[in-house]
């Protein structure tokens, strides 16, 4: 019985693939300017990290890093290669298949988190705590109704997602019930 993932050839060839190093530096930029639009439509959050000013967040996964730095403002910058980092946190499950699996099962992804223990409780904070307000982006691109319609469309096509997963067997809170104990296999209906 083949008890590999169907999109084993997918995670192998995005094991393999090295991004050009432009690349890898723009999509960095770009992921610093979104967590900063985020940070700042919530005062608490950047009250919070003005706290942790010039500390150095180390973030990993699998290939995939960034060094992060927080500014007197409260936002994120990249911090320089050669910045000791103050806190280091690595996604544990190198599989994005199991990243996707538990996002969309509501969950956080499996981290293992190394250094300053306060700087780890504000991020933690922030997790917990901050939303990107897509329909108020999308809002002002397209107006208020449409946004609203479109953020709905996506909230449920989010609920299915995470249904479909939680109905797959061997999801986290799903029975596994033997063939035997079912009834299968012996011609008998199952009570």
């Amino acid at each position: 019985m083949n008890t590999s993932s169907p999109f084993s050839f997918l995670e192998s060839l995005a094991n393999r693939f090295q991004p050009p190093a432009w690349m890898v530096d723009e999509g960095q930029q770009r992921l610093v300017l979104f967590l900063n639009h985020v940070v700042m439509q919530e005062k608490e959050a950047q009250d919070r990290l003005m706290r942790k000013k010039g500390n150095v967040i180390h973030v990993r996964w699998g290939v995939f890093s960034l060094d992060l730095r927080v500014t007197p403002a409260g936002l994120f910058d990249r911090a320089p290669a050669s910045a000791k980092p103050d806190l280091s946190v690595s996604v544990a499950a190198e599989s994005p298949l199991v990243v996707a699996q538990s996002v969309f099962a509501g969950k956080p992804p499996p981290v293992k988190i190394e250094g300053d223990v306060q700087l780890a409780a504000e991020l933690g904070w922030l997790a917990e705590n901050l939303r990107w307000d897509a329909e108020e982006d999308l809002s002002r691109v397209v107006g208020d109704i449409p946004a609203h319609a479109l953020a709905d469309t996506g909230r449920k096509i989010l609920a299915g997602l995470r249904q479909f997963i939680a109905m797959r067997p061997g999801a986290p809170g799903t029975a596994v019930v033997p063939a035997a104990a079912s009834g299968a296999g012996d011609g008998k209906a199952a009570a």
